[in-house]
């Protein structure tokens, strides 16, 4: 039955014969290092401003701040993407969805969260809301992408990922440089610095494990194909979306009800002793940190497993494809 439907789908085999071929053809712009030459470049412009901003004082650098700690690790991962992708995805229709993709990305996020109410839930609707608003747009915006496979899917998917983040961290770096008392340049610059560190494993993984699912499931042809295995990836991504953005409050908690009799004088007088204070704060920060890193592990590890299923599929469909074409041939 099997060899039936591959011998009679002439859109399978066209499209088989287009992986092989691509694979064996490289894009002139493959393999040059650009993204890691621009983010050593870019990190030098941004110490360079950052020195300029604060010898000067001259607060009309700080949107040029803003940008560039925003845009430059996003952006680098774009490049990193253009050096890798295959199919008819050109550098063009890449850099349009990440500006296009990052912009409608915030704009659909902050309408359907408009009216949120803070609650138990808010970082996991969070997470459902900013996940489905990049999934519809990853949908959109590969929809002519052929062949469709699961690597072109994750490549796509970080892409529409780092522009979400680049305009998100923006965002996040502006709020944090205006203060009461003027322009706070340490503020932003320790907002920029996590966020340039984290995007990577962020809205970035997420989207690229999504597109995996959702570009994977249509095996080579040229439409999308239905999977259950695409909402279980998307509750994926909003989940680890969600654990994400709650780790603080989540490690706040592990972390008083650990140490010593942090709960009992949270019960009994409200605030906890300078002492007990600052033994919760140490823990928090270190549960904090541990608790991104087992997030980021689980998204990386379920992202290359995910690749790696849909690699071995391909593989098979291809070389099926590639025999029966070669017994109607003899």
């Amino acid at each position: 039955m099997t060899t039936l439907i591959i011998h009679r789908d002439p859109e399978l085999v066209r499209s088989s014969k287009a992986v092989e071929n691509h694979r064996s053809t490289s894009h002139p712009h493959h393999h040059h290092g650009w993204w890691w030459k621009t983010l050593l470049a870019g990190l030098a412009l941004w110490i360079v401003t950052i020195v300029v901003t604060a010898v000067t004082s001259n607060v009309n650098l700080v949107p040029t701040l803003i940008l560039l700690g925003s845009f430059l690790v996003p952006f680098c991962v774009v490049l990193f993407v253009v050096e890798r992708v295959q199919g008819n995805i050109s550098t063009l229709q890449l850099i349009l969805a990440f500006f296009v993709g990052g912009i409608f990305g915030v704009l659909g996020a902050s309408l359907l969260e408009a009216s949120l109410q803070q609650s138990i839930w808010t970082y996991g609707l969070v997470g459902l809301i900013e996940e489905f608003v990049k999934g519809v747009l990853l949908v959109i915006i590969g929809w002519r992408v052929v062949p469709k496979t699961a690597a072109q899917g994750a490549l796509l998917g970080a892409t529409i990922g780092a522009g979400f983040a680049a305009f998100e961290s923006a965002g996040y770096a502006f709020n944090a440089a205006i203060t009461a008392h003027g322009i706070n340049l340490v503020s932003l610059l320790q907002t920029e610095v996590i966020r340039a560190i984290l995007a990577p494993v962020g809205h970035v993984l997420w989207t690229a494990l999504l597109g995996a699912v959702i570009f994977g499931a249509a095996r080579l042809r040229d439409r999308y194909r239905w999977s259950w295995w695409i909402p279980v990836a998307y509750l994926g991504a909003a989940l680890l979306h969600a654990l994400w953005d709650s780790m603080s409050g989540l490690a706040s908690l592990v972390a008083v009800l650990v140490t010593g009799n942090a709960v009992q004088q949270l019960t009994q007088d409200g605030f906890l002793l300078a002492g007990t204070a600052a033994a919760v704060a140490s823990l928090s920060t270190v549960l904090y940190i541990v608790g991104l890193a087992i997030v980021s592990v689980v998204g990386i590890v379920a992202l290359w497993r995910i690749l790696r299923h849909y690699q071995l599929k391909q593989r098979a469909i291809g070389a099926h494809a590639s025999a029966m074409s070669g017994a109607e041939t003899d």
